[in-house]
C-alpha cells in the first residue's frame, strides 16, 4: 500500500501543479477577450483567430482542470445525500463510483479521442473559418485532460481504499484539520 500511496501522492502533486497553471489561463482568456473587443470597437479590427484562441483557452481550462477539481473534491456532489453517510460509507461510494463510472467513461473518451487528435495532427487540420487556427492543439487537450482525470481517479480510489484498510486517517488522504 505504501507504493500505491506514493504513486497517489505523485499524481496529486502533478494535478495540483497543472490545475494551478490552468487557472492562470482564465486571466489570459479574459485579457485576450478584452483585447479582441477593444481592437474591434476602437479600430474596427477583428480576427477569427482571436475568437478561436478564447475557445482553445476555455477548453484548456476545463480539460486540464478536471483532474485538479477531482483532487480538490470540488466536483459536483449531492451533499444533501452524502452528508448523511459516515466517512467509511462515503469512501465506499467513492470507490464504487470511481471504478464503475468515472474510470470507464474517462478511459473510453481517452481511447476515442486519441485517433481524432492523431488524424488532425497528421492531416494538418485547420479551422474552416477565415484566419482560423490549426486544430490539433485543442484536440490534443481532450486525451491529455482525460488522461489527467484517469490518473486522478486512480489516486482517489487508492486513497479511499487506504482509508478503508486503515492506512490513512482521512478518506481524502489528508488530516481532518486540513478540510
Amino acid at each position: 500500500m505504501k507504493a500505491l500511496l506514493a504513486l497517489s501522492g505523485w499524481i496529486d502533486t502533478m494535478n495540483e501543479r497543472i490545475g494551478r497553471a490552468a487557472a492562470w489561463l482564465v486571466l489570459v482568456a479574459a485579457l485576450v477577450s478584452a483585447g479582441n473587443a477593444a481592437m474591434r470597437y476602437t479600430l474596427g479590427l477583428s480576427s477569427n483567430a482571436w475568437l478561436e484562441i478564447q475557445w482553445y483557452l476555455f477548453a484548456a481550462i476545463f480539460l486540464l482542470g478536471a483532474g485538479y477539481t477531482l483532487k480538490r473534491d470540488e466536483h459536483v456532489r449531492v451533499d444533501a445525500l452524502s452528508g448523511r453517510f459516515s466517512d467509511r460509507q462515503r469512501a465506499g461510494i467513492d470507490i464504487a463510483g470511481g471504478v464503475l463510472f468515472l474510470m470507464p467513461v474517462a478511459l473510453i473518451i481517452l481511447w476515442l479521442s486519441w485517433p481524432m487528435f492523431v488524424q488532425s495532427f497528421v492531416g494538418g487540420e485547420v479551422s474552416s473559418d477565415a484566419g482560423g487556427l490549426v486544430r490539433w492543439p485543442v484536440k490534443l487537450l481532450i486525451p491529455a485532460g482525460f488522461a489527467l482525470l484517469v490518473l486522478q481517479g486512480a489516486s482517489e480510489i487508492i486513497k479511499r481504499a487506504a482509508f478503508l484498510s486503515g492506512h490513512l486517517a482521512h478518506p481524502r488522504g489528508r488530516a481532518p484539520d486540513d478540510q
